[in-house]
């Protein structure tokens, strides 16, 4: 049986970073997809880092986990919302991970000698990942990070350069995104920097066949003409990408510009018509004005990127698409949350969202929001670190007075949470904790059992801590019920606080597995407490 032709879309950036390609690459993806086509898709990111797991999150955002464990940049969150997929680890890239496995190889004699070099080796070392990635696929799309012509992207630019001469032209697209500033003093757009940047991945030895040309407001029509005049892509090839109400319309607008059109035909694909009516549903729900407001306090302490808590936002605004309400949140500062002012700062929330994190600053704040929680019978969502601290709370309420996690203070008498068993010995940071999807049984008759409406479930984790068994009889005498574990039994998974409206906690992030279409069920179960009960 002759294999599958696998096409490939690369997607390239210009001029400055932010302009747009991973939201681009989503949703071609997404409208491809729902044109019928399997699509594959992966992200190439230029970081010297091996994956994203050391990556600091106030500066680069989200670290999202795939299923596998890997520990991605956050634009795979994105690919996983846009074409409802699970993705893995191949679908991350990093040249850290390239570099290390290229020289363990050579460490380890598998060159015979040969001299290594960036080219042919790093850049066959990319393409067959590329390649692997996508193979079953009809469509792969591979997003280039970083900005064409920063120095430390020249290996990539080069391997997907060689890669359509090996799999040939005929099979490989690629697309440019650029970006047309306003100038408020002219009255003008200009296209001088699109046109620059259509230069600079010329310069290198690739030819954009598809221009996304973005922008701040709509710019007028003949700025195509422009653009392809001066740019060499042909008029049919240019897509118009002003900033949409939300990033769920682009996919629609790429099609309306005849991006998704040009595409199809440039590669040779014979696809049927695009079923665009969840993507449309998505769109108008997210632009959409609800009766009924809810307003959520985000107790957090990375408060200098909102990509920090990327799916987690994306989470919340699934949940709420789905019951009709708009979502309203504050980012609070854990640093400044006592149990003394907590009252005063969370008083005006419908609900608490604890979300993860690692170390000490801001974990007493975070502690106090659960405590505030608890005693005001609000409802409390805790992901990962929110449900840690849910659980110190509840042990300080019986008693424990110093109750904390080691990873917080070493000297606790009280150690509630602990290092998980066999990470005693793991000194590096990168990759040494419990990653990726795990199973969880939950507990008949319990709040999660309600939510999730099965037996047992699969969920994502990231995180090193565990919940102390040495506690477990205490804490569920005094009220705290342990409603998911893992199938032997001897991890916490799920807690809830008994005669409370809404208490649950996830030592898992659930947030990784919310789809626009499809919350997750404890978002879900959030919102729908919240609306019922916001004024």
């Amino acid at each position: 049986m002759k294999e599958k032709t696998t096409k490939y879309i690369f997607v390239t950036g210009g001029i400055l970073s932010g302009v747009g390609k991973g939201i681009t690459a989503a949703s071609l993806g997404s409208v491809l997809k729902a044109r019928g086509f399997l699509v594959s898709i992966q992200k190439c990111d230029q970081y010297l880092n091996v994956d994203a797991g050391t990556l600091n999150p106030a500066e680069h955002g989200e670290v999202f986990v795939t299923n596998d464990g890997a520990e991605t940049d956050l634009d795979l969150g994105h690919y996983e919302r846009f074409l409802d997929t699970d993705l893995t680890q191949s679908s991350s890239l990093m040249t850290g991970r390239v570099l290390k496995n290229i020289i363990d190889a050579e460490r380890a004699g598998k060159y015979l000698g040969k001299t290594v070099q960036v080219v042919p080796h790093v850049t066959r070392y990319i393409q067959d990942a590329i390649i692997a990635c996508g193979k079953g696929s009809d469509v792969h799309i591979v997003e280039i990070g970083g900005t064409v012509g920063d120095i430390e992207g020249l290996h990539f630019i080069e391997a997907i350069r060689e890669l359509g001469i090996r799999v040939g032209r005929e099979n490989c697209l690629y697309a440019h995104v650029v970006y047309i500033p306003y100038l408020g003093a002219s009255k003008e757009f200009k296209t001088k920097p699109a046109q620059h940047a259509v230069l600079t991945l010329r310069s290198l030895g690739i030819v954009p066949e598809l221009l996304v040309a973005r922008s701040e407001a709509k710019p007028p029509q003949k700025i195509i003409q422009k653009l392809s005049l001066f740019g060499g892509v042909s008029e049919d090839g240019i897509a118009l990408l002003p900033n949409a109400k939300t990033v769920y319309e682009v996919p629609l607008t790429l099609e309306k510009e005849g991006a998704v059109d040009f595409v199809v035909k440039r590669l040779g694909l014979k696809g049927k018509k695009a079923n665009l009516k969840d993507i449309r549903w998505v769109a108008r729900r997210a632009t959409a004005t609800f009766a009924k407001t809810i307003h959520i306090g985000i107790v957090a302490k990375y408060l200098d990127n909102e990509d920090t808590y990327m799916s987690v936002v994306e989470a919340l605004k699934s949940a709420c698409w789905k019951h009709g309400v708009n979502l309203s949140y504050t980012w609070v500062d854990a640093e400044e949350i006592t149990k003394q002012n907590a009252l005063d700062m969370l008083h005006e929330y419908d609900g608490i969202l604890v979300p993860g994190g690692f170390g000490s600053r801001g974990i007493e704040g975070k502690i106090a929001a659960a405590d505030y929680a608890i005693h005001q019978k609000i409802p409390y969502l805790g992901l990962c670190l929110g449900m840690q601290v849910a659980v110190i709370a509840a042990a300080r309420m019986i008693g424990l007075a110093d109750a904390n996690s080691l990873e917080f203070d070493k000297k606790t008498t009280n150690p509630v949470i602990h290092i998980m068993e066999g990470q005693h010995d793991k000194l590096e940071t990168g990759g040494t904790m419990r990653l990726g999807s795990y199973e969880c049984h939950i507990a008949a008759g319990s709040l999660a059992e309600k939510l999730y409406a099965a037996p047992k479930i699969f969920e994502r984790h990231r995180h090193r801590y565990e919940f102390n068994n040495d506690y477990r009889e205490v804490l569920s005498d005094a009220g705290l019920v342990i409603s998911g574990t893992s199938p032997d039994n001897k991890l916490v998974e799920i807690i809830e606080i008994a005669k409370h409206p809404f208490f649950i906690a996830a030592q898992f992030h659930p947030e990784f597995t919310a789809r626009p279409t499809r919350p997750n069920p404890l978002f879900d179960g959030f919102i729908s407490i919240l609306k019922k009960r916001a004024k």
